[in-house]
């Protein structure tokens, strides 16, 4: 079955659909841009499938990074460029995990600048050779781009800092933000050269990359998109103060995995979705998803892991050996704290070293017998920050060297020139305890890598003089705020912030026991060992493989403009009412009923004013008057203020309290469709719910004859859904004994007589219709909250019993893409009211027709 994408219901119509299959790619050698690119400025935007079937049977995984996992080099003879792996390299290290029968092809940009006249040569080095795809940005635009919005927007607030001066993160740029969407563009295209759609999984990497999913959704509607943060992801209050804030979270939400390394950054990018796009979420056997137009963006949450096997290698070389024994003789007789980290402003270097200061003082003792080596990695980013921060950390450390220094010891070692990776490993190895003290970071991996390299080998153990057999022993201090600080459970954890904290958790890294330290080591040496990278990206791809499941069994098209663009989703079953499918069936019948849903379908939810608008009260009037219709107002809303509003509708037949109340039209009495003997529930049910109303501000009670409802619609959302969940169990127990039912709803949590809901109404209206021998052959029923799914349940099931025509149309609709038992949606209210004065105005046409014949036929007698 040849699948196709469309990007826009034009598309859709014309049936346009350009071809790409495998056998059939280019690999245009350059994709350089001159300029920047405007966010809504895409002409290849039509999205294309491949009609071809693929020749080839392998598994593909594109993976885009910003980098890739290349070095790169002029060779000295002859100036020709020179490439190989980087085998330190995140995404080069994680294919380990996708398998043999995968094909990974990498896109990014290369560290090293090419110059234009190259670029071509290059790219068809890297594509043959490694499988590659270089993107080359043209220096000026990757500075704005990198050093720009991602280092001095994106890095700083994601690691919780404001941009409240000038100094912190600067004011916002919209040049940078032009730049980083410029920037994704140019990666979409490099992406678009190797892709075959309904074939391949693409993984993207990290917020330099976070609107690629737009430009990739855009081309192709059912692309199998992952993106995965390695940064932390802020809090709803810190993120909300990014002007771009709803561009970024409507791109990522056109991914159909987004992974996060911690609970913490998904529950927050889970918040700002709620607070900023008013979307749900919830949890289906395990799994998050957020429901977003008819498609399901699932949350995956796991730290990523080291790769063993490279640690191992490294391990095993003879340079790492004799590092090893050249560092146990250099801090003979001393016990060595170790802490690496880069030399940025969250990486809490300075904090670390007042925290070792801090401990000599209280613990004199030390003096001469504990050294902190702390490696200081080259800063990834520029500015004054970085500046401030190596001219801290270097005052320090001659401070702390001349306190507390004597010949030929050092209490801070600092090293900030560039290490070979053995010599780092060696100095995991003699390391008694790590400390990684960053005051916000992501997934920090030296935890991780100090825990393989302490577990060591036979040759080290011969090299420091240790047992082979004995149990291995190791110490971690670790920041409560850094991704890994949760799955370390044996670890030390400290806020760094508090230097006394710090220096006392430092003190007791020296003083626990061997049998402590071997426990403690053990724990996280089986958690590690398991949890490699080559675990997390398997992991990953499974999650990718099922969030991707239903791609082709679903009905997909795009809508929106620019960063504004989302794909519509929808069961081949479900499908959007067409005004001029059901007029025509309108026209051609003779027995209709009409269920409508007053709250979200004739009126605004959430809406100050309630009241309905002339045009609404109207348009009810007019389909009250053709005598083929029998039209019902269904709503939670008391009797009184129904009455009331429809004072005007004589022919209008309303359900009030979700059809407690029933009446047939204006002059009719009304009726109750379930007995209830007493109402004495409502004195255990309403201090109850006073005492949730008194602690949730913006909530209130609304007290019907049938029911009480708590509203929180004006609450807090996170907070107000929570408070909904414990009120709702706390009215299931306190009314566990009386004949009520409790139920959430749509900013609600309603109790009311057991029994009593909208289906009954439906029952209701047809059952009389039948009785007075006016079979429907049409049935219109619209709501848009969950209370209205009775109704629909009921006409669905009618359609096969004796209270319909054999011929009948049922149209049970619901108002958005959500799931439903309705068959039906439409967009919103303003689609609804277009569509009820369609009805309405072929009746009236219907009239006008009849009308005019009944004259021609008296005039004709005459």
């Amino acid at each position: 079955m040849v699948s196709r994408s469309y990007s826009n219901l034009l598309d859709l119509a014309s049936g346009d659909s350009p071809t790409f299959g495998r056998e059939k790619k280019r690999f245009p050698r350059v994709a350089t841009v001159p300029g920047l690119l405007s966010e809504v400025d895409d002409d290849n935007c039509n999205s294309v499938g491949s009609d071809a079937p693929s020749s080839v049977s392998q598994e593909r995984m594109i993976i885009v990074g910003n980098q890739l996992p290349l070095r790169s080099h002029r060779n000295a003879d002859d100036g020709e460029w020179c490439f190989s792996w980087d085998e330190d390299s995140l995404l080069l290290q994680l294919k380990d995990g996708l398998g043999e029968d995968v094909e990974v092809i990498y896109v990014g940009c290369l560290k090293e600048e090419i110059a234009p006249n190259e670029q071509d040569d290059v790219a068809q080095t890297l594509l043959e050779t490694f499988k590659c795809v270089p993107a080359f940005l043209p220096p000026e635009l990757f500075t704005k781009f990198y050093h720009g919005f991602c280092k001095q927007h994106l890095w700083p607030l994601f690691h919780y800092m404001l941009p409240l001066s000038p100094d912190l993160g600067g004011r916002f740029d919209r040049s940078l933000w032009q730049a980083y969407v410029s920037v994704n563009k140019i990666f979409a295209d490099k992406v678009m050269e190797v892709i075959s759609p309904d074939d391949d999984y693409v993984w993207v990497h990290d917020y330099h990359l976070m609107v690629l999913p737009t430009f990739l959704r855009k081309r192709f509607n059912r692309v199998k998109l992952g993106f995965f943060l390695h940064s932390p992801f802020p809090s709803s209050e810190i993120y909300r103060t990014l002007p771009v804030r709803d561009e970024l979270l409507r791109a990522l939400l056109n991914s159909d995995l987004i992974g996060f390394h911690t609970f913490d950054y998904a529950r927050h990018f889970l918040s700002c979705c709620s607070r900023m796009l008013g979307l749900s979420y919830q949890s289906k056997r395990g799994y998050i998803g957020l429901e977003y137009y008819g498609r399901t963006v699932s949350i995956k949450i796991l730290p990523v892991g080291i790769h063993i096997g490279q640690l191992q290698l490294v391990l095993n070389l003879p340079e790492t050996e004799a590092k090893v024994a050249e560092l146990r003789n250099q801090f003979r007789g001393q016990t060595v704290l170790l802490g690496v980290d880069d030399m940025d402003i969250f990486k809490g270097i300075s904090l670390k070293l007042l925290a070792m200061e801090q401990l000599l003082m209280q613990h004199p003792e030390n003096t001469g017998e504990v050294v902190l080596v702390q490696i200081a990695n080259p800063a990834r980013g520029r500015g004054r920050d970085v500046q401030e921060v190596q001219s801290e950390t270097y005052a320090t450390v001659k401070r702390i060297n001349d306190t507390f220094g004597r010949p030929g010891y050092d209490p801070v070692v600092l090293i900030d020139s560039n290490l070979q990776f053995y010599e780092r490993i060696a100095y995991y190895v003699i390391a008694e305890c790590c400390l990684v003290t960053a005051v916000r970071d992501g997934m920090n991996l030296i935890p991780y890598e100090y825990i393989i390299c302490r577990q060591g080998n036979e040759k080290l153990d011969e090299t420091l003089g240790l047992n082979p057999l004995a149990p291995k022993k190791s110490m971690l201090v670790v920041s409560e705020f850094i991704g890994c600080s949760p799955s370390l459970s044996g670890a030390i954890r400290v806020n760094p912030w508090n230097i006394d904290a710090v220096a006392e958790a430092m003190d007791s890294a020296l003083i626990v026991s061997e049998a402590e330290k071997q426990l403690r080591h053990e724990k996280h040496y089986r958690y590690v060992s398991t949890h490699d990278v080559a675990y997390w990206a398997r992991s990953f791809l499974q999650d990718l493989e099922r969030a991707c499941g239903d791609h082709l069994r679903r009905r997909c098209w795009g809508i929106g403009f620019g960063l504004g663009f989302r794909v519509i989703a929808l069961d081949p079953n479900f499908r959007k009412l067409s005004v001029e499918h059901i007029v025509s069936t309108y026209k051609r019948t003779k027995n209709r009923a009409i269920l409508l849903d007053y709250d979200g379908t004739l009126m605004r939810t959430g809406s100050l004013s309630t009241t309905p608008n002339a045009e609404a009260v109207g348009i009810l009037n007019n389909l009250c008057r053709d005598p083929k219709n029998v039209v019902f107002l269904v709503s939670g809303k008391d009797r009184k203020t129904l009455t009331e509003w429809f004072s005007s509708c004589e022919k209008l037949g309303i359900a009030a309290e979700h059809g407690y109340f029933i009446r047939s039209n204006r002059d009719a009495d009304w009726e109750t469709c379930v007995s209830v003997p007493d109402f004495d529930w409502k004195q255990i049910a309403e201090p109850v719910m006073k005492l949730y109303t008194e602690t949730t501000d913006g909530s209130a009670i609304e007290t019907k004859e049938s029911a009480l409802v708590w509203n929180y619609l004006y609450a807090d959302p996170d907070f107000g859904f929570c408070q909904a969940k414990e009120l709702l169990d706390h009215l299931e127990s306190v009314l566990a004994n009386e004949p009520v039912s409790v139920k959430s709803g749509q900013h609600i949590v309603e109790v009311k007589p057991q029994g009593v809901n909208k289906g009954l109404v439906a029952e209701h209206l047809l059952i009389t219709m039948q009785q007075k021998g006016m079979l429907p052959d049409f049935v219109l029923c619209i709501g848009d909250d969950r209370s209205d799914e009775d109704m629909f349940e009921v006409i669905m099931r009618a359609r096969t019993g004796p209270s319909l025509s054999p011929v009948a149309e049922v149209f049970a609709c619901t108002v958005g893409q959500k799931p439903s038992k309705a068959k039906y949606y439409v967009e919103d209210r303003t689609e609804i009211l277009r569509m009820l004065q369609g009805l309405a105005n072929a009746s009236e046409q219907t009239a006008k027709s009849t009308s005019q014949a009944s004259q021609r036929v008296i005039i004709d007698r005459e």
